[in-house]
């Protein structure tokens, strides 16, 4: 078996070898070629040593893949059927089709980027969307940045730099790979003052720990990644207007979710905020918002023209085309109805059960006649999230189908549907695969037959 695997090895193809014959063929000036030449024999390499292979493809079907694999981008859609609406790991929010035609169009021509068509005279970017902003929330200003760390970045560092802000010890919070509050507070140059303890923290705390001179702000944080249940207390926004009203010290509050329609029972929504007296509302585009990643801070204009006029605001400004897709999202938001029906996470947050029940039904119809034996499926209910730190412990009931395969282990098809031509990604609970139709469209379910057709 060693000879075997020995005489194998030795007559796998040369690089340099490979890298000649594609120059004959005309395809030499294919991008990543090199690499893409070596990623394939290496795998090969492995599969010998593995007893996997037994025989080596000729050098044109070698060739033939590596440029397939080259061609690629490393960026690619995927099937989203794990039921977790916002998925950090595949890029949050989906768009809706009127903002990604929107980023098209600015990205295929000149725009107004920063240029009034009114007079010709030199614009200002924010304007683009500031006034949908203050529209949709009731606010006075607004500014957007890169995303929702960087809002929190730069109302700090412009508004409370060398001073203290006070923030409740149980909304010290760790946001995804290990960003947290008190390390964006201390890059942003404020000092940092817990109040209360874990579980409980009154409006009192806020109060007492205010110094004259010293106090630059109050700082709440939307602890939307986790929940602490029992005996708790914290004070409300309302409570902490007040108080930042009555000592002249701004209130900021860091609400992260965005949500701009009351759909969530338990998430806070950035007009309530407004409406309690927040003097700027930080919250992300890409979460329950529906749109691109971004950052936006939303507040009295007194405060939002320090953070405009900030040098850090121009480092962490947004290009066109998230300016582009924030745009055509936000407009949508003026028709509630158009709003639930057009924004993708919307339209999953608000489907019926019987929807699903029905994607569900016509998922395993198309299924069926490609499984045949090699796997076992049904209809069956499911339980997704809405993800992207928000709702935390909120589940999602669903429907989907529930695989069973006969040909491999559940981890096995697993692999070979996340790497299928268009990638489908989806979960195992109890050697069984599950395809949640919350996150799958309807238009993709072909590509979900088409895929279990390869495996088998």
């Amino acid at each position: 078996m060693r000879t075997d695997k020995h005489e194998l090895l030795r007559s796998l193809p040369a690089v340099d070898d490979l890298l000649r014959l594609t120059a004959e063929s005309g395809v030499a000036q294919v991008v990543c070629l090199t690499d893409a030449i070596r990623q394939v024999t290496g795998k090969l390499r492995e599969e010998i040593l593995s007893g996997e292979r037994t025989q080596i493809p000729d050098s044109g079907a070698i060739i033939k893949e590596a440029v397939s694999l080259a061609r690629e981008y490393n960026l690619r859609s995927v099937v989203n059927a794990t039921g977790i609406i916002l998925h950090t790991n595949l890029g949050r929010a989906v768009l809706a089709k009127k903002a990604a035609e929107h980023v098209r169009d600015v990205a295929e021509n000149y725009s107004n980027l920063e240029y009034r068509l009114n007079d010709g005279g030199r614009g200002s970017r924010y304007a683009l969307v500031e006034e949908l902003l203050c529209r949709l929330t009731g606010c006075e200003s607004a500014l957007v940045v890169n995303n929702n760390a960087a809002a929190v970045l730069l109302m700090l560092t412009a508004l409370c730099q060398d001073t203290e802000v006070i923030v409740s010890r149980g909304e010290l919070v760790e946001i995804g790979g290990s960003f947290r509050v008190p390390d964006v507070m201390r890059q942003g140059g404020a000092i940092l003052r817990e109040v209360g303890a874990t579980n409980k923290t009154r409006a009192s705390d806020y109060e007492n720990a205010i110094i004259p001179g010293v106090t630059g702000g109050l700082l709440k944080v939307h602890t939307s990644n986790f929940k602490i249940i029992g005996f708790t207390e914290e004070a409300s926004l309302t409570e902490l207007a007040n108080i930042g009203e009555k000592h002249d010290i701004p209130v900021l509050y860091d609400l992260g979710s965005g949500l701009l329609l009351d759909i969530l029972p338990g998430e806070p929504g950035i007009q309530e905020a407004v409406r309690a007296g927040a003097d700027i509302i930080a919250f992300s585009g890409d979460k329950l918002l529906g749109g691109p990643q971004s950052g936006i801070l939303a507040g009295r204009k007194k405060y939002i023209d320090k953070l405009k006029a900030h040098p850090l605001n121009r480092a962490l400004r947004i290009d066109k085309l998230t300016l582009a897709a924030l745009e055509a999202t936000l407009k949508l938001y003026t028709d509630s109805a158009t709003a639930m029906r057009e924004i993708p996470v919307l339209e999953m947050l608000s489907v019926s059960q019987d929807k699903l029940r029905e994607k569900a039904d016509t998922l395993f119809e198309i299924l069926a006649p490609v499984l045949g034996s090699a796997f076992t499926a049904e209809v069956a209910e499911m339980e997704g999230q809405v993800g992207g730190g928000s709702a935390p412990g909120q589940i999602l009931p669903s429907w989907g189908v529930s695989i069973h395969p006969h040909i491999m282990s559940a981890a096995k098809l697993e692999e070979c549907l996340r790497l299928s031509a268009v990638p489908i990604i989806a979960r195992i609970k109890k050697d069984r695969l599950l395809l949640d139709v919350r996150t799958i469209r309807e238009e993709q379910f072909a590509i979900v037959a088409g895929a279990f057709d390869a495996v088998k």
